[in-house]
């Protein structure tokens, strides 16, 4: 592994902590800290972290060669609808789109169904004449002469920023480019994101919705960065930052102001590429990302050392488990099921009487009702409190006072029952919560999680690894090196990359070879270009896949292409690897059938740090502990003592037996009764359900 030029400093802002990592040019963790969120300025706690972390290591702003920054803020944005007053402006006739959407209700006898809300009202929808058709070809051209009047309405409606998306710009952007620019003359300070540029694909209603989304939160995010780069800038550092993308990996300040809506689940990202990296080393094939926050709780299934991906997801479902009932986006993005199990989600009971948890979070501020910040309601947390699995003098590195008898007094009045049978049932909800995510998504996936290795992090991860594993038939989980940091951690070892996918149909037989390699080649460039102003001097690679079904189907799986120019003796070899993995998915093959392919994708990648494989030898001691503590057991909800043990005292080879707790700075490990802890030759504490309870 090359060392890197100097150190590197990594901040994951979440919704209720900020976590920041400094690494060392050989790639070893020198501090970690974590830091109450700053809500109203994000980036004054992402510094607060950064000096901390510094200070630790004795190291000077200066020595500081990479940053790397992960944020929640693009997605809170869209789902607390803090963004823009953005109009559209789509092809005449075409004006109805968002109301249309799929033409399908996503429940379909629900009578009082909640219809998404994709930001624009009907109002400021506008239109303008031109048409592009699907092959590009102009059949009528702009109508330039009615941009002065659509500007004076724009002005009219107060509106702050416009999402164009004129008909098949995919094909050809001429007539965006065009209104785009006419805009601008006339209206200066208006912010204008066009659909070529943020989504090139087919499907008109995704392509203006994911425009729509970029638009709404771009003015935010713009000064956002702006003014995180300018404090940090001010502090001392002076290498540039670069910010972590859905997709996995890095780009810069200026991509991520053009093209915020590539930082939706960044910071999620930055931890399944940390699972990733473990699996790749612990030579794992089959693993499940499980990151549990103080927001949310994150799972991503991992083959082979890669992130499950997809190409679209939904923002803010007006039902969390329904498909269709959300804001579609077309962006590349790891593919992980997030839902509202952190540990600052409110715990309540609903009018029927039972308990329920999330995905309405405390956040930070006031927080759950232990932090003794003002927080009155129930939250899993104060759950974990209760149940004893929490140390108080050591939450939080020790720097957060904990109030036991204030989680206990919340859990009494929201649960309506005593404090231990109300922490209890707390904690049972919202563990069958993720585990039931869990194992929906590795059903939507064709999956199976029994075989899989579970790698836990984030703040509350370790604690709930057991509890959620024993219930989604989970038999290993993997607790990586600073686990309460996970996904901080995982940004370190993200490489400077960019995806782009453009719509281009043609059948496999009628496949025009030397068109399609000229076709890629520009993508490539475009990528190229960004990837540089993050690595301007390594050596890049390419990725490039097709997106191909059978005539007549909706939507298309993917098949990877040779890393080089296409020749036509590559076209038998794509049709066998297509029905390879249709036939994977789907159990089947259509013989005889069409195939065609509507995307194409390039990703230009700079090198990452090599995995180091780990050939885990160590023994096996078992550990006793001196110290104990009364927890109450989530086996038979009875109390009974646990030990206790600090990890650092822990070394390779170490076992321990649950119960027992294994404190650290920022998070606690919980080994349950039925299993058994061993400490690896890496660090990693492995746990293994023995399927037996210790008395």
């Amino acid at each position: 592994m090359e060392p890197n030029q100097g150190y590197s400093l990594s901040s994951d802002i979440g919704g209720t902590f900020t976590d920041t990592v400094l690494m060392s040019p050989d790639y070893q963790i020198l501090a970690t800290a974590k830091t109450a969120t700053t809500v109203d300025a994000p980036a004054v706690g992402a510094l607060a972290g950064a000096r901390r972390v510094l200070q630790d290591a004795g190291i000077d702003w200066h020595e500081v060669a990479k940053k790397i920054h992960g944020t929640t803020l693009a997605t809170n944005a869209l789902i607390e609808r803090r963004g823009a007053r953005v109009a559209t402006i789509t092809t005449a006739g075409f004006r109805d789109i968002l109301e249309i959407a799929y033409e399908r209700r996503y429940s379909q006898y629900a009578i009082n169904i909640a219809k998404p809300d994709l930001i624009v009202p009907r109002e400021l929808a506008f239109t303008v004449g031109g048409r592009i058709d699907a092959a590009g070809r102009e059949l009528h051209p702009l109508d330039a002469a009615a941009i002065p009047e659509l500007a004076d309405r724009l002005n009219a409606a107060g509106v702050e920023a416009v999402a164009i998306c004129l008909l098949h710009a995919y094909a050809n952007p001429d007539h965006e480019r065009l209104l785009r620019d006419q805009l601008k003359a006339l209206m200066p300070d208006l912010v204008i994101s066009v659909s070529h540029e943020v989504s090139p694909e087919a499907r008109e209603f995704d392509r203006l919705c994911t425009t729509i989304a970029n638009t709404y939160i771009q003015p935010l995010m713009a000064g956002y960065l702006s003014d995180f780069q300018l404090r940090f800038q001010k502090e001392g550092l002076s290498c540039p930052i670069l910010l972590m993308t859905a997709g996995g990996g890095m780009t810069t300040v200026e991509t991520a102001s053009r093209l915020p809506i590539r930082l939706v689940e960044s910071g999620p990202a930055g931890g399944a590429i940390l699972a990733a990296r473990i699996a790749e080393e612990t030579s794992e094939t089959e693993v499940l990302s499980f990151d549990m926050g103080g927001t949310t709780a994150k799972l991503c299934l991992i083959d082979n050392g890669r992130p499950q991906t997809a190409r679209r997801f939904e923002i803010s479902r007006a039902e969390r488990f329904i498909k269709g009932s959300g804001m579609p986006v077309r962006i590349p993005v790891i593919e992980m099921i997030e839902i509202g199990a952190g540990g600052g989600s409110i715990a309540r009971v609903d009018r029927l009487g039972r308990v329920q948890v999330g995905p309405e979070s405390a956040g930070s501020e006031p927080g759950p009702a232990a932090f003794g910040k003002g927080g009155e309601r129930a939250t899993v947390t104060d759950a974990d409190v209760a149940l004893g699995v929490i140390d108080t003098g050591k939450f939080a590195e020790g720097r957060l006072q904990i109030d036991r008898n204030a989680a206990e007094l919340a859990l009494e009045t929201d649960i309506r029952s005593d404090a231990a049978r109300s922490a209890f049932a707390v904690s049972e909800i919202v563990d069958e919560n993720m585990a039931s995510a869990g194992r929906m998504h590795a059903v939507e996936s064709g999956k199976d999680l029994g075989a899989r290795l579970m790698i836990a992090f984030g703040g509350n991860g370790p604690l709930h690894a057991t509890r959620v594993a024993r219930r989604a038939q989970v038999q290993r989980i993997l607790i990586p090196r600073d686990p309460g940091v996970g996904s901080a951690v995982g940004f370190l070892f993200a490489p400077v990359s960019f995806e782009t996918i453009r719509s281009r149909y043609t059948t496999l037989d009628e496949l025009n070879v030397d068109d399609t390699n000229r076709f890629l080649e520009d993508m490539a460039r475009e990528a190229t270009e960004v990837v540089r102003a993050g690595a301007p001097s390594t050596q890049l690679t390419q990725r490039r896949v097709a997106y191909m079904r059978y005539h007549g189907q909706g939507h298309e799986i993917e098949i990877e292409l040779p890393p080089r120019e296409l020749r036509s003796a590559d076209i038998a070899k794509l049709k066998c690897d297509f029905e390879a993995e249709y036939s994977r998915q789907f159990s089947r093959t259509v013989p005889g059938m069409t195939i065609e392919i509507l995307n194409w994708g390039v990703t230009v990648v700079a090198p990452a740090p090599d995995a180091i494989k780990t050939d885990d030898t160590s023994g096996r001691r078992k550990k006793v502990s001196a110290a104990k503590r009364e927890i109450v057991c989530e086996l038979t909800g009875q109390t009974r003592e646990a030990d206790v043990f600090d990890r650092g005292s822990l070394a390779p080879g170490d076992v321990v037996e649950g119960p027992a707790l294994i404190i650290e700075p920022q998070t606690t490990t919980l080994v349950s009764a039925d299993f058994s802890a061993r400490v690896d030759q890496a660090g990693c504490i492995r746990m293994t359900q023995t399927g037996e309870s210790r008395q």
